[in-house]
């Protein structure tokens, strides 16, 4: 019996693991991929919102660079010949929205990029090892994050633009939250020209401000 339950209790928290990432219906504005990381909110005010995400695989590469669209263009190069099969088992891999990129929130000559592709559900149990060592398979910890959604397309500007908001917005809510870096995020094809859905987070440190105001 105890087994019986042990094997259960398994089951069912593989189940919920591969469910944090799944059917992109979930996601009113994650259209163009199969699989989604999807996400619970926990609430919405007037200029944020607040998510919960569970713990996801993911897998990245990182840049240092003077310019963010070249260290981008890189990571961009070595994910995608991953995703194409260049892995330790040849596979191709199933692309999921969003494409996460992780910035340092600071005013330096360089800063370090991060770019990284969420792993479709049936790679998160056991993703193919990467064949490039500048490569990695990570993962997104469980995590409550601040979002402010923006439309366009997504470049040094906007990406600046919206992060200031978020941060003022927040600093404004007296919500506490990591300053050292954000993220930013992506749900379109570089072909999509219309309604296109972006973001930037910062993580919430401790219990997350919200507000009943929509």
């Amino acid at each position: 019996m105890m087994i019986y339950l042990a094997g259960l209790v398994g089951f069912l928290l593989a189940l919920t693991a591969e469910a944090r990432v799944g059917d992109s219906s979930n996601v009113p504005f994650c259209s163009e991929t199969e699989q989604c990381l999807l996400f619970n909110e926990t609430c919405k005010t007037e200029c944020f919102e607040v998510r919960h995400y569970d713990s996801a695989k993911l897998v990245s590469a990182t840049e240092r660079s003077w310019t963010m669209w070249m260290a981008l263009m890189r990571s961009f190069r070595r994910l995608y010949a991953y995703i194409s099969g260049d892995n330790e088992d040849g596979v191709r891999v199933q692309m999921v929205s969003p494409v996460i990129i992780k910035m340092e929130n600071k005013t330096t000559f360089t800063k370090e990029y991060t770019m990284s592709f969420v792993l479709p559900a049936e790679h998160q149990a056991n993703a193919p090892k990467p064949a490039d060592d500048d490569v990695i398979i990570e993962e997104l910890t469980d995590v409550t994050v601040y979002v402010k959604t923006f439309g366009g397309w997504m470049n040094g500007w906007s990406i600046n633009r919206n992060v200031g908001s978020l941060s003022s917005c927040l600093k404004s809510a007296g919500a506490k939250f990591n300053e050292e870096y954000y993220y930013v995020t992506g749900y379109n094809s570089p072909m999509t020209t219309k309604n296109r859905h972006n973001e930037v987070w910062f993580v919430a440190v401790g219990e997350p401000k919200c507000s009943s105001k929509n």
